[in-house]
């Protein structure tokens, strides 16, 4: 009995001093509960938010992705592209190259040209005026007009007025002319002036560039032009000197003519003279054609 009421007072005991104990648990229980609810409210929103960060993520990977492939075939175009530049440059080089070689062949070719236009108008200067000077060295027949359409081509040729092929030409020309000269035989009437100075009408006879004879309309006077060669004169010590060291003067030629020809010489030019002017039938005539170069001294 003493024990049951010993148990009932601790009981009793108990119940007063457990009261507010039970009050702080169940404050300290809704305590937790709104905690708790405010950390579930936290973690649903972390738990939104890391949702959205994973979506974020996974957008940005895909993006990611997107330009990493977009880069990979940019990075590939752009390398075809460029290797496809670099085929046409050397494409362009080459060909560059290649007409750089054509301009410089055509280059070469031109200066070759020039200089062998060069060389022609030099050489077709020099024969102009060594065909000049051979023109004043034979005989005196028209020989002005001859020697002036040979030193008007050298003019021309120097100057530049006369091109290589049209000098050509016009030596090719005159070369053709001088070539006829010296093969015709040609005859003229025309007033002639004697070696005394005595002005008379003679028929002129020319054979070729060699050979030229004269007689009076009454066959009294006959003449043959003669050809003499002879050297030059120094006209000093000094220049004599000067003509010595280099090469030796070119002899002088000139023409006059000799009147003094004997009966057989006369008979001959007589004769041709009627041979050309249709006097007497076509036939071979000998003339003394050795008399009409004569030495000096001779």
């Amino acid at each position: 009995m003493f024990v049951i009421k010993k148990a009932f007072l601790a009981f009793v005991f108990a119940a007063l001093f457990a009261g507010p104990a039970f009050a702080d648990v169940e404050s300290d229980i809704k305590d937790l509960q709104l905690e708790k609810e405010k950390l579930n409210a936290d973690i649903q929103k972390l738990s939104k938010q890391i949702s959205a960060t994973d979506s974020m993520i996974k957008a940005d990977n895909a993006r990611y992705n997107t330009l990493q492939k977009r880069y990979k075939a940019d990075k590939e175009r752009r390398s075809a592209e460029i290797d496809s530049l670099n085929a046409k440059i050397r494409d362009v080089a080459a060909k560059l190259q290649e007409e750089r070689n054509k301009q410089a062949r055509a280059k070469n070719r031109s200066d070759n040209v020039k200089a062998k236009r060069k060389a022609m108008n030099k050489m077709l200067v020099q024969i102009s005026k060594q065909f000049e000077k051979q023109i004043s060295q034979t005989l005196p027949w028209d020989l002005e007009t001859r020697l002036e359409r040979a030193k008007s081509l050298a003019r021309d040729i120097e100057s530049g007025n006369a091109t290589e092929e049209e000098a050509f030409s016009r030596l090719k020309s005159l070369i053709a002319e001088e070539t006829r000269f010296g093969d015709e035989v040609a005859i003229i009437n025309s007033p002639l002036t004697r070696k005394n100075g005595e002005l008379i009408n003679a028929q002129i006879l020319r054979i070729g560039n060699q050979w030229m004879v004269y007689s009076d309309d009454n066959g009294t006077v006959y003449g043959a032009l003669v050809r003499k060669i002879s050297k030059p004169e120094a006209a000093d010590e000094k220049t004599a000197g000067k003509s010595a060291n280099k090469t030796a003067a070119e002899p002088v030629i000139t023409y006059e003519w000799r009147e003094d020809l004997n009966l057989a010489e006369r008979e001959a030019v007589r004769f041709a003279l009627d041979v050309k002017q249709a006097k007497k039938p076509p036939q071979m005539v000998t003339l003394p054609v050795s008399l009409s170069v004569v030495k000096e001294g001779e």
